[in-house]
């Protein structure tokens, strides 16, 4: 069974530990170990009799509540079937620029989406030899100073050709944030700037970094988000798009119809209004991710990166694939290793941020495969 670039593949791993595939512990999907909410469940379940009908076209009601949610118009937003649909409009969009821009190393599917529509991929490296550096200097008294990535005021681009600029913040594979301010400067500069926000929701409203507020002040901003991440609700699929009305009219044109199905549009509507589950994340993680990162530093060989977000990158001294599949084997643990991005290749592995039991479990399993 071929293993897949990206984390979860839950089936892959229980073939190797031979276990199954309930059995695993799995730190390689960056997924938030609450969830899903109580509220979500009941939404769900109360559409069961729903499922003979076809979903509104129009999703209505759902842009409504997302619309409610980040106080902007319904039209200035598209939900799809994850983020990963959207991503493919993107890609099409993108395809008919002179080239994109990426922040490497960068998240796997940008180059799947770009491919496919043979745009032009220009990278832009970031320095984490600079970035561990810094974090050392900084220290835990500068944590949120730690957390940030510094982002170039200007990049290499020729300013007689049109350009697109794919980012995400916060940022996929270290979990460092970019600054809303630092991002302002390339709306000028690019055609088209996309800033996927997969996991911004993971930061309570005073840290957060968003573009949203910004959107309707640039015709050519682009901004992504997830429900499945924050809420556990990767089986569902659900992101959606937020950009201007014409965009999206555009991208609905190309696409199938009903990408959401019904008990994922009733998921979202009550996810987004539950927020005393928002509460409790935004008050659950930065204890769970503090003794994750303490523990791992802990470990000869391993130097995780701060993070601001529910998953960590560690960079280490063994080989990551033969802890992976050592991990696997026994101890049914499961992390992601970082070889699909290759400015990372064997020296880095990802996990995400998972309860205070599960997140010392991995650490013993750690400590004895490495010992």
């Amino acid at each position: 069974m071929r293993q897949q670039a990206h984390g979860g593949n839950l089936a892959w791993a229980a073939a190797l530990a031979g276990c199954s595939p309930d059995a695993i512990v799995d730190f390689s999907a960056s997924i938030s170990p609450l969830g899903p909410p109580n509220s979500v469940i009941a939404a769900i379940a109360s559409q069961f009799g729903n499922l003979k009908h076809y979903p509104d076209p129009d999703y209505s009601e759902l842009k409504l509540a997302l619309g409610h949610f980040h106080q902007l118009p319904p039209e200035w937003i598209l939900p799809g079937n994850g983020s990963a649909e959207l991503l493919t409009l993107l890609g099409r969009e993108l395809g008919q620029l002179a080239a994109t821009m990426l922040m490497t190393p960068a998240f796997g599917d940008y180059y799947r989406t770009l491919a496919a529509y043979n745009a032009k991929v220009l990278e832009f490296p970031i320095d984490l030899e600079a970035e561990g550096r810094r974090q050392e200097a900084g220290g835990r008294r500068q944590e949120a100073k730690v957390n940030i990535l510094p982002l170039p005021p200007h990049l290499p681009i020729s300013p007689s050709q049109e350009y697109g600029l794919l980012l995400n913040n916060p940022h996929n594979p270290t979990g460092k944030l970019f600054l809303r301010d630092d991002i302002l400067p390339y709306l000028k500069d690019f055609a088209l700037v996309v800033v996927d926000e997969a996991f911004m929701d993971f930061l309570p409203p005073d840290q957060e970094q968003s573009l949203i507020g910004l959107v309707q002040e640039y015709e050519n901003l682009v901004i992504l988000r997830s429900l499945t991440k924050f809420y556990s609700l990767p089986g569902l699929r659900l992101g959606y798009a937020i950009a201007h009305p014409d965009l999206l009219r555009k991208w609905q044109s190309w696409r199938d119809p009903w990408p959401v199905n019904t008990l994922a549009a009733a998921a979202a509507i009550a996810a987004l209004q539950d927020t005393d589950f928002q509460q409790q994340t935004w008050k659950w993680l930065p204890q769970a991710r503090n003794q994750l990162f303490q523990g791992l530093s802990a470990i000869n060989g391993l130097r995780p990166l701060e993070g601001a977000v529910n998953y960590l990158l560690v960079e280490s001294q063994h080989s990551t694939s033969q802890l992976q599949e050592k991990l696997l084997q026994q101890y049914q643990i499961l992390i992601r290793d970082c070889r699909s991005f290759k400015e990372l290749g064997d020296r880095f592995f990802r996990v995400a941020v998972r309860s205070q039991s599960d997140n010392q479990r991995l650490l013993t399993a750690l400590k004895s495969v490495i010992r």
